[in-house]
């Protein structure tokens, strides 16, 4: 159910190994998962983001927020003690000729280099506007030893 603040928004948010907003348009690299087999070594991987922006929240700037956090619902921190996650601004304006109360796109891709986790449970979530919009979650699963015939599964 929604809040009234919250109606009209679509987002859409997939877990992928890289992406790219190009023109309006998300070109995504290995899109989709939600476990991955390694476990303790930095690892890359980016958000693709489709906002569908409700017509009355156009034409201002808009706070977009994306972390990184555990089961537990803690932010994940880096090596530095930094949590991991992605802020900024956007602002989306109202194309000439556009029929009133028509929902515009606005594709986000966050990409991510080197982040080290631990076998668990994770999700990403974001914000915009400091409120929550989408999480996408997923398992790190551990290491398979090569070689063990169980490369691309899960473990035992």
């Amino acid at each position: 159910m929604s809040t009234p603040e919250e109606a009209g928004w679509e987002v859409t948010m997939m877990l992928c190994d890289a992406a790219q907003s190009v023109a309006g348009k998300l070109y995504i690299i290995g899109g989709g998962w939600s476990q991955i087999l390694v476990a303790g070594v930095p690892t890359n991987m980016a958000l693709a983001v489709k906002l569908g922006i409700p017509w009355h929240e156009t034409n201002r700037p808009i706070a977009v927020r994306a972390q990184l956090m555990n089961d537990d619902g803690q932010p994940v921190l880096d090596a530095g003690g930094k949590a991991i996650s992605a802020d900024g601004r956007l602002e989306v304006g109202r194309p000439p000729r556009t029929r009133p109360g028509t929902t515009l796109d606005a594709p986000i891709a966050l990409n991510f280099t080197g982040i080290v986790l631990q076998p668990g449970g994770y999700v990403w979530e974001l914000t915009i506007d400091d409120h929550p919009r989408a999480r996408t979650p997923f398992r790190v699963l551990g290491t398979v030893a090569p070689g063990s015939g169980r490369e691309g599964g899960s473990p035992a």
